[in-house]
């Protein structure tokens, strides 16, 4: 979505009321309620589909076994419901616990460390294809690891044609600069990198300088 906004508006309190005035109609017109995102899908702020949970879990106690084993599982899920989807799946292939005889302990997010700093990340999956099972490392370049992971769900669907349901998440780890792998992981790891500025647009110093039509045309590409 995209509008022209009026040259007199250059206050940016003006500006944000008019935004939230026309969010506000937009939701109506469309139905939905005013949160927080709709207002970051409306202001074009990317929001991450992927959360990385922390799932605890066992089976029910019986008198036979009155302390049974816990199991804890590492998942990415788009919320905490199917989160714990996808971990009375796995349990019930690996270890034959079923959610009817099973009981959920604990359920919690798990947020990056450093979500302003720029890291490798490494992610081994394992994914079903039309003719078979096969194992595959991705390398990405993220500040967050659900990022990246997001990054691995949206090139796995677009180059291998595989939909979510059929990747499996192995292992995650930060990948040091020294062990990277992948060419296009590598090559940002220049301290002289630089990247042209192919289109720049020049603006006059101040508003008293500023004409509607020009003498010449202008280069932008500097």
């Amino acid at each position: 979505m995209s509008f022209r906004v009026c040259p007199l508006l250059d206050d940016f309190t003006q500006l944000l009321s008019v935004l939230m005035k026309f969010a506000t109609c937009l939701a109506v017109m469309c139905d939905q309620t005013l949160n927080k995102e709709f207002l970051l899908f409306f202001l074009g702020i990317e929001l991450l589909w992927f959360h990385q949970y922390q799932v605890v879990g066992r089976a029910l106690p019986t008198p036979t076994n009155e302390s049974p084993k816990i199991y804890r599982m590492k998942l990415w899920a788009t919320n905490e419901v199917r989160a714990k989807s996808k971990f009375w799946y796995f349990l019930r292939k690996l270890k034959k616990v079923k959610k009817s005889h099973g009981q959920m302990l604990a359920i919690n997010e798990i947020f990056e460390k450093k979500p302003t700093t720029i890291k490798n990340f490494g992610i081994w999956v394992r994914y079903q294809s039309r003719t078979g099972y096969h194992n595959m490392y991705k390398e990405y370049r993220d500040i967050t690891l659900n990022g990246a992971v997001e990054q691995m769900y949206d090139e796995m669907a677009s180059r291998h044609r595989v939909r979510f349901p059929c990747i499996q998440i192995i292992k995650t780890a930060t990948v040091p600069v020294a062990l990277c792998k992948r060419e296009n992981t590598k090559q940002f790891h220049d301290s002289k990198i630089k990247f042209p500025l192919t289109y720049r647009k020049i603006r006059p110093p101040s508003r008293k300088l500023k004409t509607t039509y020009k003498a010449s045309r202008p280069n932008t590409f500097v």
